[in-house]
């Protein structure tokens, strides 16, 4: 390991040693009464399977299969979100075809910030991620399930849900993702038009056919925001499954990475022979890894508070001053709007979070030896997932970046310190 991450990593865990006791010693009490409906009244269990079709019903009378809540964010005016509309139906069928059973457990909130930017609802935006944590856990207090998958993207949203359900952490979790929209109008050309506006040399219909073209249909925004920090940090801690973060909405590939997470929480249940759960893979070596993968990319600035959010959740203190540790002591080595043109459709065709991760870890700035939602090891995560006469596959992460202005290797990287969002993105104009 380079030495500073190891540091680092090293008084993370000292410091946190009582808290990350007492949230292992709290999940190893729930782990032990799982499954969780056992402990139901019949009146409890009934209440709980009443809307449920009668194979469902018998199946969960059982405690030898897996129920799989489905916690999701979906709304269709945030495009990002949209199309979780039709995931449910996607991982009902999933679950059903692995003798279990998913249910819709709960719904949250999910505002977006390029909506609300400069209006009285912006105020409400931190505040959403406390209330999309506590529906979370509203979701999954009624204790009928052995597994959980969170549909989620936007800003505040990836962290509510992570911090609502590592107070269940005992169950496996899997975050699924929806992808990005396709590239729109190129990033200098909405520069151009930005400018003309500003300049008055054009009026508001001129700006706004600019904005819906960059804006354009369903999936998450394509630059380097909060939204897209969000899923690749989640990837780096392997919350996902390996390669998913970028891949766009309504392909065949993105449905079947739906249907495998959906099989793979299953594969992960206590009643399938599953022991780890999300509390268990969200430890202080992922955390580094996620808080290392935001500096090298120069991700969203917000992390520096959500991350360090998630980390309590999970009984582990992270602060500013490790933040700015690490970023003296790993590169840059991306440049995605805006802290360059390109956008997340480049960095993932250049090699995306596959790449990123296998040079990372070649040059021992991130830790393998950790839990991930497809086992031991983040070397699983430098593959990337193709559909082969429509079976999922995984290959490795190209051996060099399709776009080294975008996506650069460790032993050459684009800058040799790092950085969170703002800052980089005025080194990037410089």
């Amino acid at each position: 390991m380079h030495p500073t991450v190891d540091a680092v990593t090293k008084r993370i865990i000292e410091r946190s040693r009582a808290t990350r006791q007492d949230y292992l010693d709290r999940m190893g009490e729930l782990k032990a009464q799982s499954p969780q409906r056992s402990t139901l009244s019949c009146g409890n269990l009934a209440h709980g399977f009443a809307a449920c079709n009668q194979s469902d019903k018998d199946t969960l009378k059982f405690m030898n299969k897996a129920n799989v809540a489905i916690v999701s964010a979906y709304n269709d005016m945030l495009s990002a979100h949209q199309p979780y509309q039709d995931f449910p139906d996607v991982i009902r069928k999933a679950a059903n075809g692995m003798g279990s059973v998913a249910q819709f457990a709960g719904g949250t909130p999910a505002m977006c910030d390029g909506v609300t930017q400069g209006q009285p609802g912006m105020e409400l935006s931190l505040f959403s991620r406390d209330t999309i944590a506590m529906s979370t856990s509203v979701a999954l207090s009624h204790n009928m399930f052995d597994a959980t998958m969170l549909l989620g993207i936007c800003d505040k949203i990836v962290p509510g849900l992570l911090i609502g359900s590592l107070s269940f952490g005992y169950l496996p979790t899997i975050l699924v993702p929806a992808g990005p929209m396709p590239s729109g109008l190129p990033n200098k050309e909405k520069q151009r038009i930005r400018q003309l506006y500003a300049e008055g040399k054009i009026g508001k219909d001129e700006l706004l056919e600019a904005e819906s073209q960059s804006y354009h249909s369903p999936g998450t925004c394509t630059f380097y925001g909060t939204a897209n920090s969000n899923q690749l940090l989640v990837e780096v801690m392997g919350l996902h499954l390996p390669g998913s973060a970028f891949v766009n909405p309504g392909t065949p590939l993105r449905e079947a990475l739906t249907r495998e997470a959906t099989e793979q929480v299953i594969r992960l249940s206590k009643p399938h022979g599953g022991t780890l759960g999300l509390g268990d893979m969200v430890d202080e070596k992922s955390i580094v890894n996620a808080l290392v993968a935001l500096l090298v990319t120069g991700g969203s600035t917000n992390h520096t508070i959500h991350w360090i959010a998630i980390a309590r959740a999970a009984g582990i203190i992270v602060d500013w001053n490790d933040y700015s540790e690490l970023s003296s002591a790993v590169p840059s080595m991306t440049r995605i709007y805006p802290n360059g043109q390109e956008d997340v459709n480049a960095f993932h065709e250049a090699g995306g979070t596959p790449f990123l991760i296998r040079e990372l870890l070649s040059a021992g700035l991130l830790h393998n030896d950790v839990e991930t939602v497809v086992g031991h090891g983040l070397e699983q995560y430098a593959r990337m997932p193709e559909l082969e006469n429509d079976k999922l596959v995984w290959k490795p992460a190209p051996e060099k970046s399709a776009k080294p202005d975008v996506l650069s290797t460790a032993a050459e990287p684009l800058r040799r310190t790092a950085g969170c969002g703002f800052w980089m993105a005025i080194l990037a104009v410089e």
